[in-house]
């Protein structure tokens, strides 16, 4: 490991601390280990123990006392639970258990515990010193086999101390300590980051490029646990892995089936490619919370028809689609069954490609199964190959831009040589060795039990927030109060209770129940809480982890109520209290909760929400809660409550009917006039002008108009956008003007220039077109 870095030993035993001959030998055994620099964590209760547990990540040996509750505890179950629990976190930490024959304990001892167990201690017969060197021994072997292939040779490498005469220039953070400012910039982040930057020019490290050494060995360590055939390290985020997969299967008047759920990199893609896009159209409910593509959008038959009706297709020959790209999970946490995506978009195209970049923990717990790309379920032969993008650094322990791609070969297998021809058009010479380090960390933390149990964490601190959201608002709605209120959290009104064989309200569900039971979370045909009605069942499920909290306003039809609170006001108090959302649309917050999430940060979540609605129904001044914005705004909001911005927000949104407007706009495809490319190509040109949207009616657009939220296009790069009073241009109209009336609140929209309060946007002049 790392020079200096001292190992760790938990010692878990209730008479650690006794005036006894056992309790004496313990602390001269804890004295042998501190003189071999060894850091000691005594845990004396197997209360504390169970609370501890997040600790014992940093243990490299844990001993277990096997009369954990005392002698008279004939049974052991507390060892034998705290031994099956350390194990189902941990497969390989050395577990020493304390059991001396004198006593009689070891002869209690079962198949079942020998197995979890590495080594015995008879604390009364071995002397102290020797005990404690087994245990460094054990211990130092742990930490070893903690190092994956790249990391493992970096730290390695790290320990030479070499010289440096080639780049990068800082020379392990040398040259930055030669400046007032750079030794500023060192010590913030310390030497060993700066040591681990390196170059292509360590050959020991290997070359992600031609994926040799230590870093190819760490693509293939990735492949294995991912369930890929092959899998690629990409530095620059999954928006250059979407890039590679399609320079390696899609070129110039190729046909590409497009989620229109897509990714602005899929755009990138076809644009780079001049690849033709044929849409896919998704659904969306009455909290403009975008759905799956329908079953019938995949079907060979209506494929056909898109393309038949697309301008383009056919013009190179072929009018054959070669690749397909799906978004799995949505934004929203909405997860197909990729077994029958693949199965119909398998009948039109050899390769499917779903971009997973908020989904990349899917495989590693059962929750998912057939839910995700990699699937543990052996492809056939003759079906698709299959891609998944993931960033690994969105929802896994990973640096930002860390990414991998992973395949799965079908009837038409990825040739590595003609793959990585993509690959390095779209990949630097000079990466970031900590980032493709931190994949293979994340690879080797998702290995074995340990995935299953840190997604299990996470999924179990997801469902503990909805359940406490889901029974304080059942408590507000049985207070008897009419005008009483609380958050809703998109999700099942009811779930069956396996055991019982009954429909149960979700409040009253078992956390083992929603944690265990897919079938809790799948969008069932006819319930009416997912606002998906068509949807065949079992197609889809919500994923526990995104959780979209729903705001009082929208009632069942999608109509907004005469009152309620639009979700940009909650999340700009939520922001002045320093919690930031994933994302928010009018009327619904969306919270991951990832593995880094703890009951401490939701259980703050809850009680912010719980000061919104306090300050909300005592009509606070904005200046008490929210005082950037009269400060910023005074002549807006000066004097203003925190319940008057929101009810007039409120009123805009029912009174211009936005959630209708949004609606229209998604649900109409717009006519494309010219490829992205061409587009694109136009725009580079200059043969393109700034047009304000009152303009508009029937310009060509020249780049991608994405409002956020959802941010997905709403004008992709070469359509038409239709009638000024059309429905595209009547919501842009109507997220202009709601961004003049509220300051502070603007629409972040990708393609749209803003200036003085007006949008513009590139439009291809009308003597180029």
């Amino acid at each position: 490991m790392n020079p200096g870095a001292q190992l760790n030993i938990v010692i878990i035993d209730d008479t650690i601390h006794t005036d006894t001959p056992r309790g004496r030998t313990i602390t001269r055994i804890i004295k042998g280990l501190v003189e071999f620099n060894i850091g000691v964590t005594t845990i004396a209760s197997i209360e504390d123990a169970r609370s501890a547990f997040a600790q014992l990540a940093e243990a490299d040996c844990i001993m277990v006392n096997w009369n954990l509750g005392g002698t008279g505890s004939k049974d052991h179950n507390d060892a034998r639970r705290l031994i099956d629990e350390i194990r189902k976190r941990n497969e390989d930490i050395p577990i020493f258990l304390i059991a001396e024959p004198v006593s009689g304990s070891s002869a209690s001892l079962t198949v079942d515990v020998v197995r979890e167990v590495n080594e015995f201690i008879n604390i009364m017969d071995d002397t102290p010193e020797f005990i404690a060197g087994r245990i460094t021994v054990a211990a130092h072997r742990y930490k070893e086999s903690l190092l994956p292939p790249f990391f493992g040779a970096l730290v390695k490498f790290s320990k030479d101390f070499e010289y440096s005469w080639h780049t990068p220039g800082h020379a392990g953070g040398t040259a930055f300590r030669k400046s007032p400012a750079g030794r500023v910039f060192f010590n913030f982040f310390g030497e060993q980051i700066f040591r681990s930057d390196l170059s292509v020019s360590v050959g020991e490290l290997g070359s992600l490029l031609d994926h040799s050494g230590p870093l190819g060995e760490a693509e293939r360590y990735a492949a294995k646990v991912f369930g890929a055939d092959q899998t690629y390290f990409v530095t620059n985020g999954t928006s250059t892995a979407n890039k590679i997969v399609f320079f390696s299967r899609v070129t110039g008047g190729d046909i590409v089936l497009v989620d229109r759920n897509c990714h602005k990199s899929a755009e990138h893609a076809i644009t780079m490619t001049h690849a033709l896009a044929v849409f896919m159209i998704p659904t969306r409910n009455r909290y403009g919370i975008i759905g799956p593509i329908p079953p019938s959008e995949m079907s060979m038959g209506n494929i056909r028809a898109k393309i038949a009706a697309c301008p383009r297709a056919g013009e190179t020959g072929d009018a054959s689609p070669v690749h397909a790209i799906v978004t799995n999970s949505t934004y929203d946490g909405l997860c197909y069954l990729v077994t029958e995506v693949e199965n119909l978009l398998g009948r039109s195209v050899d390769s499917i490609h779903f971009d997973e970049a908020w989904y990349g923990y899917a495989r590693f717990n059962p929750l998912y199964r057939d839910r995700f790309a990699m699937r543990e379920r052996s492809q056939e032969s003759d079906g698709p190959t299959v891609f998944a993008t993931q960033s690994t650094h969105k929802l896994l322990a990973a640096f930002s831009q860390a990414s991998m791609i992973h395949i799965r070969n079908g009837k038409i297998p990825v040739d590595p040589s003609r793959f990585n021809e993509g690959f390095m058009m779209h990949s630097t010479t000079s990466p970031f060795y900590p980032i493709m380090a931190s994949l293979d960390v994340s690879s080797k933390m998702m290995e074995g039990a340990a995935g299953r149990m840190l997604t299990t964490e996470s999924i179990e601190e997801a469902i503990r927030f909805r359940l406490t959201m889901s029974r304080i608002q059942r408590e507000i709605r049985s207070s008897g109060k009419k005008k009483d209120w609380w958050f809703g959290v998109w999700q099942p009104d009811m779930v069956t209770d396996p055991k019982a064989r009954k429909k149960i309200p979700f409040a009253d569900a078992s956390l083992e129940v929603l944690r265990d039971n897919p079938y809790s979370w799948v969008l069932h045909h006819g319930e009416n809480w997912h606002g998906f009605p068509d949807l065949p069942d079992n197609y889809c499920m919500l994923d526990p982890v995104k959780v979209t909290v729903i705001m009082p306003g929208v009632n069942e039809s999608g109509m907004l109520d005469p009152w309620g609170i639009p979700a940009p006001v909650v999340v700009k108090f939520l922001d002045s209290r320093g919690i930031v959302n994933e994302k928010s649309g009018d009327y619904t917050i969306l919270f991951l909760f990832s593995m880094g999430n703890t009951k401490g940060k939701w259980g703050t979540l809850v009680s912010e929400l719980f000061e919104f609605k306090r300050h909300y129904d005592q009509k606070t001044p904005l200046e008490e809660v929210i005082p950037d914005l009269p400060a910023t705004y005074p002549d807006r909001y000066r004097g203003m409550t925190l319940a008057g911005l929101a009810d007039e927000m409120h009123e805009y949104k029912r009174q211009h009917r936005m959630s209708e407007k949004l609606e229209g706009a998604f649900s109409t495809l717009p006519e494309p006039a010219i490829t992205y490319a061409d587009a694109y190509k136009k725009l580079v040109r200059g043969e393109v002008e700034l047009v304000p949207l009152s303009g508009m009616g029937d310009r060509i657009v020249a780049t991608g108009i994405y409002p956020y939220p959802p941010g997905i296009p709403i004008l992709a790069p070469g359509e038409r956008a239709g009638p000024v009073h059309g429905p595209v241009l009547e919501y842009l109209l109507c997220l202009q003007d709601f961004d003049r009336r509220f300051p502070g609140f603007e629409h972040t929209i990708h393609g749209v220039e803003k200036v003085k309060d007006e949008y513009l946007v590139y439009c291809i002049r009308e003597d180029s077109e």
